[in-house]
């Protein structure tokens, strides 16, 4: 299966560089999976699609100030420095720039001595392990001294860090935010959960692999990035209630996909409490297990995250809403606008 046939043209102004005032502004293309029949809304019109038993699933976690600016101890050299992964105590695989002016045995200053960290070793694609050194909390510290690290095609600065995460973000460990869960605001969660709605939240870490270009003509050659995930007792009891009363488990981004169809192709459709690292791949020919729907942004051409969405609704039925969203001037990716498929 060739990369290029998850190919569309899109227009660079139609990627969104400021998130909207307000969250459920947003619109909303809603796309049947399987005739392709699209609808527009607005994200705040979303309620009337779902049904009394059925299940949203949100991803908990939240983003990181995970990009440091810093000085080498013994020249003053500037260095940048993005956390992307915490491997055992105060040692985290970090990027480095410029990574040449950073070996092993090199001290970096952080906040004029407030954090410091020193060089341990390589990672793969030329990234540094970092052991961190400091007095207090770390993710106090992190608040104080780094940065939000937005996606490349991000050029405009954020004036509220806040409004890159989402309302219901409370588990540190992302180096970017799940965005599809950026539309919602605790008055919406709360008008579905009136109509009796099921919320449920899992944990998945997100990684800069998101931001990964698929390098290999061949999607089955692509190498996926791994993520750390949790899924707690009273969320995989709640799910398989979901299932077996025939509700539907509609999840809220390609993270919580992710994790949820991890779990289920585990254990045979059903969902068991657990954590572990997931680099599940899902292409056009995946049958799914765990979802009936998914809410997501509108994705990268060519990426590992239009191919997921290609394998629930269909890749003519998804590039045809593609072109549709272009046409019609919707805003795309972290920003931007929403798609619901159903």
């Amino acid at each position: 299966m060739k990369v290029d046939l998850f190919d569309f043209d899109l227009p660079e102004e139609l990627i969104a560089q400021i998130p909207l005032r307000n969250r459920t502004d947003s619109r909303l293309m809603v796309l049947d999976k399987t005739s392709g029949e699209i609808k527009h809304e607005t994200f705040q019109q979303i309620k009337n699609y779902f049904k009394a038993g059925d299940c949203l699933v949100l991803n908990d976690t939240r983003v990181l100030p995970a990009r440091l600016f810093g000085v080498k101890a013994d020249t003053g050299a500037k260095i940048e420095v993005l956390l992307l992964k915490q491997l055992e105590g105060d040692c985290w695989e970090t990027l480095v720039k410029p990574a040449k002016r950073v070996k092993e045995g090199t001290e970096i200053s952080f906040g004029e001595g407030l954090l410091t960290a020193v060089c341990s070793g390589t990672s793969e694609h030329g990234g540094r392990i970092l052991k961190f050194q400091y007095d207090g909390i770390f993710y106090e510290i992190l608040e104080q001294l780094g940065e939000m690290p937005l996606p490349p095609y991000i050029k405009e600065q954020l004036d509220d860090r806040e409004r890159y995460q989402t309302v219901f973000a409370r588990e540190p460990g992302s180096a970017a935010a799940p965005t599809a869960g950026l539309h919602f605001t605790e008055e919406l969660l709360d008008e579905l959960r009136g109509l009796g709605v099921h919320i449920a939240f899992i944990t998945l870490h997100v990684g800069l692999g998101t931001f990964r270009p698929v390098s290999v003509d061949n999607v089955l050659e692509h190498d996926m990035h791994a993520e750390y995930y949790v899924l707690t007792e009273g969320t995989a009891r709640l799910l398989n209630e979901v299932k077996e009363a025939g509700g539907r488990i509609i999840s809220v981004g390609t993270t919580s996909t992710r994790t949820l169809e991890t779990i289920a192709g585990i254990h045979g459709g059903q969902f068991v409490a657990g954590s572990g690292w997931t680099n599940i791949f899902i292409y056009p020919g995946y049958e799914f297990k765990g979802i009936d729907g998914m809410i997501t942004n509108f994705h990268l051409p060519k990426s590992t995250l239009i191919m997921l969405v290609s394998a629930l609704a269909g890749r003519e039925n998804v590039l045809n809403a593609y072109t549709t969203a272009v046409n019609e001037r919707y805003r795309f990716f972290s920003f931007g606008d929403a798609m619901l498929i159903i």
